[in-house]
């Protein structure tokens, strides 16, 4: 087996901003692993939340042993990106070698297309409004916050879109206070759900206060093992593979996470369609999904997931799985 990893640019259709800054470009890294007849990849996004970079996780990547197969992974690198690629890769190449699809391998039910949520970028209220007009359209908005001004963003999105479902991602940017003040206010404007409001080392706040809108953990969790550390404080718990190190550990994430009486959000980085490809399969019959990340590119993979008023459907087998 050859395993190899590069790092590919995908220019985004506008600037995109969050609480933590801007960017023009997705920098994401795509993994081929190949046994000379068949071949698999996958994708992955470093984060600078999580301390990773484009160069420390190609180097985690290249300091895999020369043989090993995904059942090895989980001893060989900790749950994040590189994990992430090479668990996907590992996956598709599984599946092709088969000759059958990853959800079947997986033992699921054929996916469907779900719902997803199309992200509005964090801007001034009255950009905010402009661009919640133009995407009203959209059954499900989530929008980013984070800030001392949101209040007024919060609501330039919903004059802008009255009847779209609306979410909320704080991306960490809130206090205990804060989110105190703005909860009756997110009832009053129909938002379903509030993620990651406080900063994932100071959300014991969470514990014993009232959530009138379900709150969801995403930076506070990551894998199986950040379940104990979520008891009290949330609803719902966001997967994203980039996180939980891949498929493998995705899936047994959600099967925990549903066992123990959480809701399940799946999302995403800024990845083009083979990052969100596999994910899809986490997301069937998700509370929310949130795999928008093509529909922030100016260009995308050949054989791209398909986007229609049903949601994001199920990847063809020519793009992965």
């Amino acid at each position: 087996m050859e395993l190899s990893v590069t790092a590919d640019t995908f220019p985004l259709a506008e600037v995109f901003t969050i609480s933590r800054g801007s960017r023009t470009e997705a920098h994401v890294l795509s993994v081929r692993v190949t046994d000379g007849a068949h071949t698999g990849w996958g994708e992955c996004v470093p984060y600078a939340r999580y301390g990773e970079t484009l160069e420390s996780v190609t180097a985690e990547v290249a300091g895999l042993p020369s043989s090993f197969d995904r059942s090895d992974l989980a001893g060989l690198l900790p749950a994040g990106a590189a994990r992430n690629a090479v668990d996907c890769a590992l996956w598709d190449l599984e599946a092709k070698r088969a000759g059958k699809r990853a959800w079947e391998l997986a033992g699921l039910d054929r996916p469907g297309p779900e719902i997803t949520a199309f992200t509005l970028s964090l801007a001034d209220p009255d950009v905010m409004e402009a661009s919640a007009r133009k995407h009203a359209h959209r059954p499900l908005l989530k929008i980013k916050l984070g800030t001392p001004d949101d209040m007024a963003r919060l609501e330039a999105v919903r004059r802008g879109a009255p009847n779209s479902r609306i979410i909320v991602d704080a991306n960490e940017g809130w206090s205990a206070a804060v989110y105190a003040d703005l909860a009756p206010h997110l009832v009053r404007l129909g938002v379903a759900l509030v993620e990651q409001p406080l900063p994932a080392g100071e959300d014991e706040a969470l514990i014993g206060m009232e959530r009138p809108v379900p709150v969801c953990a995403d930076e506070s969790c990551h894998d199986r093992d950040s379940l104990p550390g979520l008891k009290g404080k949330y609803d719902v718990v966001n997967i994203k593979l980039d996180k939980t190190g891949g498929l493998t550990e995705a899936l047994a994430l959600r099967d925990a996470a549903l066992a123990e009486g959480y809701r399940i959000m799946v999302g995403c980085m800024v990845g083009s369609s083979l990052a969100m490809a596999p994910a899809v399969l986490v997301a069937q019959g998700a509370m929310i999904t949130d795999l928008d990340g093509p529909l922030l590119l100016a260009q995308d993979r050949d054989h791209a997931l398909k986007f229609d008023d049903r949601g994001v459907h199920p990847s063809e087998p020519a793009l992965w799985g």
